[in-house]
């Protein structure tokens, strides 16, 4: 399977199918299990262990009326209980020590699986619905251990116990439980059967409202500002109504729990055969004790059977559910044979087309050529393409058709983490993550000394607010840094690219959001820092425009012009309209050719 990173691990799960991947999680862990099932099979001998002596005893005093028997009936009940309890005590540590094994390692395998997936892929999952995956179903497949595999594991050797000692009283006394047994097993496996999509439209049911509540916990700015809590209340609420549906219709099934039935007529019937061959004389009276003992250990089975079995079926849809996106096709993959050097910074597009999905095409025939260590912007009016051209760079997507060369060789040739370690590129959207200040900016070199830090801090004019705070570098910062300033979080992104010193600077509107007064010192810093590197300018600013080597026009997803900004100016027409838009006129020199009288350093704007 393709993927852009693959964690070193030896190991490789089943994905064959939900049932082949538990498994295999399983088989990771043999000494555990062991212990599993000796601990179980060691507790219901140990419970079978009470009626067999206590049957015993009575024969003891009833018959013979030996009281030294009883003594050590009584004896042996207690050290079998004894055993027992540390024995019940290996099995239940071994089973919780289980379950959240297999928690860690498939929440492991799911999120190196998620970091693999290509960006076409997460495009279209909701992050609730990925985050219940992630959090919610891979809890269940830790309680499908524990309790539900142990419960049945330890439930089904107390079903073994009668079956294999109540013959021993007498061959008849096999009747009861014998059939008991068959038709337990029977209508387990039709409780199973029909609990089993109802628990999978639970898990459905609860992913859709997670995804509901992330989503309108993100864009909670936006439903406070229109006033909508209402409306997302409403929805929210219809959302929850369904998963209180589906789990009441999954207690319906439960409520209608046959075993039950039949473990109350499977005693009445052992009691009524014990008394009848009791009467014939053909078993004793402590036979009848130890008898219905025996039977008695149905009920263990029969109360947890419940619980387990449901557990089961909801870690088992669950496990299905982490499969679905472990086995999702991503478009891309790391390439490790690829081609590993260090990166001189030369980019050329070669009849590139691209869309991103069925129906949205983006890109059309887009060529150009970028020389090492030349500056160029590219410029268009929104949606022409522009930022979508940088993500093809660095492989976040795949062209269609046509290639994108990185010192002329294919990037799909390019070992994907080499490739991508050399180009920064710098969002207008800019993501923070909630550490402090100074992880932020090592990001992407996360062995940079603090003298480092503070000296790209200085380079992107970020060092002065930051030692504004109480905290300084050591500052944590709300998520996607949401308790700092637009211009502060874009010069904190500045940061992190001049810290690891890439070969390819891409910068997408970068600097939108910084005051004027600002971005010339940052500017000076983005001038010292492109030289000997290829830098990209994605920007509405005129200086910065006007500073590129080369300029590229874009319209509609195609490249309409290139070349110089004076040249552009008075040869075409889409350039001059990008400046028309924010009442800049043109005006005619003496020699005929187009110039701008520009009263605004904002010359086009948007994606």
């Amino acid at each position: 399977m393709q993927s852009e990173f693959v964690t070193n691990s030896t190991y490789r799960t089943n994905h064959a199918s939900p049932l082949k991947f538990i498994l295999s999680h399983i088989r990771r862990h043999p000494l555990i299990a062991l212990v599993l099932v000796l601990g179980a099979s060691s507790n219901a001998l140990g419970a079978a262990a009470v009626p067999y002596f206590t049957g015993l005893a009575f024969n003891a005093i009833i018959e013979d009326n030996d009281l030294d028997r009883v003594r050590t009936m009584v004896i042996a009940i207690i050290v079998s209980q004894l055993v027992r309890s540390v024995l019940q005590w290996s099995r239940n540590y071994s089973a919780e020590s289980y379950g959240q094994l297999i928690e860690r390692d498939v929440r492991d395998e799911l999120y190196a699986s998620l970091l693999g997936k290509s960006m076409s892929y997460h495009d279209f999952q909701p992050v609730g619905e990925i985050m219940a995956r992630v959090t919610n179903d891979v809890r269940e497949m830790n309680l499908m251990m524990n309790p539900g595999v142990n419960l049945i594991l330890g439930s089904s050797m107390f079903m073994l116990m009668p079956v294999i000692l109540s013959p021993t009283l007498h061959p008849a006394l096999i009747i009861p439980p014998g059939l008991f047994v068959i038709v337990y097993f029977y209508a387990q496996y039709r409780f199973v059967r029909t609990l089993h999509p109802i628990a999978e439209q639970v898990r459905s049911s609860f992913g859709v409202m997670n995804a509901n509540l992330a989503e309108t916990l993100e864009g909670l700015q936006v439903v406070k500002g229109a006033a909508q809590e209402e409306r997302e209340m409403r929805r929210f609420s219809k959302l929850a109504d369904e998963v209180r549906d589906q789990f009441i219709r999954q207690g319906s099934v439960e409520a209608r729990y046959l075993p039950l039935l039949l473990w109350g007529i499977t005693t009445v019937g052992g009691f009524a055969l014990a008394i009848f061959l009791f009467q014939n004389g053909s078993i004793r009276s402590g036979d009848i004790i130890t008898f219905m003992g025996l039977i008695a250990l149905f009920g263990f089975p029969v109360f947890v059977s419940l619980v387990a079995f449901s557990q089961i079926a909801s870690g088992y849809a669950s496990a299905g559910r982490i499969l679905e996106v472990i086995k999702a096709q991503t478009d891309l993959d790391r390439n490790e044979a690829g081609l590993i050097a260090t990166v001189s910074g030369a980019i050329n597009f070669r009849h590139v087309n691209f869309g991103y999905g069925d129906g949205k095409q983006v890109l059309y025939d887009v060529s150009f050529d970028v020389e090492a260590g030349q500056t160029v912007a590219l410029v268009g009016q929104t949606g022409s393409g522009k930022s979508t051209v940088t993500k093809l760079i660095n492989r976040i997507y795949d062209v269609d058709s046509g290639e994108v060369l990185v010192d002329g060789v294919n990037v799909k040739d390019w070992n994907l983490e080499s490739l991508r370690s050399q180009i920064s590129i710098i969002e207008q959207d800019i993501f923070l993550f909630s550490r402090s200040i100074a992880d932020n900016i090592r990001f992407g070199k996360q062995d940079a000394t603090r003298e480092e830090i503070i000296d790209a801090a200085k380079k992107a004019q970020a060092h002065e607010f930051i030692i504004g705070f109480p905290d300084g570098y050591d500052t944590v910062i709300g998520q996607r840094g949401v308790t700092l300033s637009g211009g502060q979080r874009q010069r904190l992104a500045l940061a992190r690219a001049f810290l690891t010193n890439p070969p390819i600077l891409i910068l997408d509107d970068s600097t939108s959001a910084i005051d004027s007064a600002t971005e010339d010192r940052i500017q000076r810093a983005i001038w010292t820092a492109a030289r000997g590197r290829t830098t990209i300018l994605i920007t509405h600013r005129l200086s910065q425009i006007r500073w590129a080597d080369h300029i590229i026009v874009m319209q509609q997803g195609r490249v309409v012009a290139q070349g110089k900004h004076e040249t552009l100016l008075e040869t075409t027409e889409a350039y001059r309209r990008i400046f028309a838009r924010y009442d800049a006129p043109t005006h005619v020199n003496t020699n005929g050719a187009h110039h701008l009288s520009v009263q605004s350093n904002v010359v086009g704007g948007g994606q």
